[in-house]
């Protein structure tokens, strides 16, 4: 299978970069400033689990000429629409698009450009981000994805491409629920990045102060109630993975979209806390905390816009 990994970030660079080293035919595509980086330094991995770097193929949007047998995306969300008109020319009618987006919304805008029969659902557990020098760092040891029909079951197309995928540096697992995997990432995410940007400090951090564990539990008991009003109830494996999560002291995780606002970069906070709020809204579903959160991260993208000169 030809791959055609989007953008050399955080997300689409580690997992490329481990299809590459494992002999894969990965493409990524990039704009110029980082095609130049990555020829010249190659695209490098800082990890736990041992650090490598790959010389991968490199091409730009009007370099882009034929489909490819998957493409996987892993770009931010507010930079998805672009994205999408950059690699339209390799979604061809065979074409797998396997975007692990954080989140939902994605699924509908990659739907409704490239039609149902080509997306794929998915889900990445992995920690990770770019340094100042543009190599990727993986964090915590952690490198799950998880995929499959948005529909259910499982099919030829999705076990060929666990298959490809289930190579060193990757936990791989075609899922017959992706939707409900997906829904619980999302009840996750929006309790770690609601209850670690409110505060702005890491889950142990948090559990160290009066109400800390209180408050984490009470956003996501709120999470939980919007996806189960959704038809997702959250499964008992999932509640006591999070609840070890959440009550692990001491514990260094933050969530990405902190660690942006750390940076003073742009975050996705409307996709991920404000959908789950909108969700919450239509459903009639009281969510105080996670709306103080919301509300919380937009008035920081307020600031930050003024600072940089925009409205």
């Amino acid at each position: 299978m030809r791959v055609l990994v989007i953008g050399a970030g955080a997300l689409g660079g580690y997992y490329g970069a481990c299809l590459v080293r494992a002999g894969a035919d990965v493409t990524f595509l990039v704009r110029s400033a980082r095609a130049a980086q990555l020829r010249r330094d190659g695209l490098q991995v800082k990890s736990p689990h041992g650090d490598f770097t790959v010389q991968p193929k490199i091409l730009m949007a009007n370099e882009l000429r034929e489909p490819f047998d998957v493409v996987l995306v892993g770009v931010k969300a507010y930079s998805l629409d672009d994205a999408m008109s950059e690699f339209a020319p390799a979604v061809g009618p065979g074409t797998m698009v396997l975007p692990i987006l954080n989140g939902l919304k994605h699924i509908d805008a990659l739907t409704a450009r490239f039609g149902a029969a080509c997306v794929l659902g998915g889900l990445a557990n992995v920690s990770a981000g770019l340094d100042a020098d543009g190599r990727v760092v993986q964090f915590m040891a952690n490198q799950t994805i998880v995929f499959g029909e948005t529909k259910g079951s499982l099919s030829e197309r999705t076990l060929a491409l666990e298959k490809l995928l289930n190579v060193r540096g990757i936990d791989v697992r075609a899922s017959e629920a992706i939707m409900q995997d997906m829904w619980e990432k999302f009840v996750q995410l929006s309790t770690l990045a609601g209850i670690t940007c409110l505060m702005r400090a890491s889950i142990g951090d948090i559990l160290a102060v009066p109400n800390g564990g209180q408050s984490i539990f009470r956003l996501f008991a709120e999470c939980c109630t919007v996806a189960t009003a959704s038809g997702f109830e959250p499964r008992a494996p999932f509640i006591e993975f999070d609840r070890k999560l959440f009550t692990t002291m001491d514990s260094p995780l933050k969530a990405s979209m902190l660690r942006d606002i750390e940076r003073g970069s742009m975050t996705e906070s409307e996709h991920i806390l404000g959908d789950m709020a909108n969700r919450a809204r239509k459903l009639g579903i009281d969510t105080p905390l996670l709306d103080l959160a919301r509300a919380h991260v937009a008035a920081y993208e307020v600031g930050r816009r003024r600072a940089s000169g925009g409205s």
